[in-house]
């Protein structure tokens, strides 16, 4: 199966930025600033075994995108060459 673990940075109506997962009405985390909106999605989606993080404008348009590397690999290589 597919890691579909992929978050939103999304204007929020009160002020501030939103980071959300793709179907979910509630925000995993709510910041002053885009900047702090879109560090604390990279952090969820690496401890989450890596992904997307998807930066929208105050437009609503995805602006931005960034593919996260795996943070805690349930089966990391054995080779530690």
């Amino acid at each position: 199966m597919a890691n579909d673990n992929t978050r939103h940075v999304v204007p929020n109506e009160n002020g501030g930025w939103d980071v959300k997962k793709p179907g979910s009405d509630r925000s995993s985390a709510h910041t002053d600033t885009q900047k702090q909106a879109q560090d604390r999605a990279r952090e969820i989606v690496h401890n989450g075994g890596g992904g997307e993080v998807k930066t929208h404008g105050r437009d609503g348009k995805i602006r931005d995108s960034d593919t996260v590397a795996p943070g805690n690999d349930p089966n990391p290589p054995r080779d530690k060459k």
